[in-house]
């Protein structure tokens, strides 16, 4: 399920409320996007463990080793793949919403002229509501640059310099 059919839209922003509420928008969106790669990455798991454990000794006993380590290789990859998800939930679960930044940093949402950010987690470009959103993890290159920027500023994006319109 992408972030377009959990059914969230962005509608234009003005009040602070209206602010906040967005940022909660974003923040549940993200966090929606998280946990169905929790969800995936424990049934990758869970599947190369079965494949391990399905494994039959052949008489090459080298080809049994060989896709027994192979399956518990990928199960270690997804295990890690795992871990940094839960990082990014628990890191997420931090970024405060409710408060109207004037500078960007965790939990902001920077709107530039085509472009829209939220430093919460490291999620990429999102379609929300037919928008692009790029999502940032707070010690993502882009959201460092971006750090205690204003309305007003600029900053070299893709080889453009960019101007922030507002801060929130």
């Amino acid at each position: 399920m992408t972030v377009e059919q959990a059914g969230y839209c962005i509608l234009a922003v003005v009040t602070e409320s209206e602010k906040i509420a967005h940022k909660n928008g974003l923040k549940l969106a993200a966090q929606q996007v998280i946990e169905q790669r929790i969800a995936a990455a424990k049934k990758l798991i869970d599947n190369a463990q079965e494949a391990a454990n399905s494994e039959e000794k052949s008489s090459v006993g080298d080809k049994y080793e060989t896709a027994r380590a192979m399956n518990q290789l990928e199960k270690e990859m997804h295990s890690k793949q795992l871990a940094q998800q839960i990082r990014e939930l628990a890191l997420l679960h931090e970024v405060k919403t409710e408060v109207i930044y004037t500078v960007a940093n965790m939990g902001a949402c920077i709107e530039c002229a085509n472009l829209t950010f939220f430093i919460a987690a490291g999620l990429g470009k999102q379609t929300i509501g037919g928008k692009q959103i790029i999502f940032l993890s707070p010690q993502a290159p882009l959201a460092r640059l971006l750090q205690n920027k204003k309305a007003g500023e600029s900053f070299v994006f893709n080889g453009k310099d960019t101007v922030i319109e507002t801060v929130y």
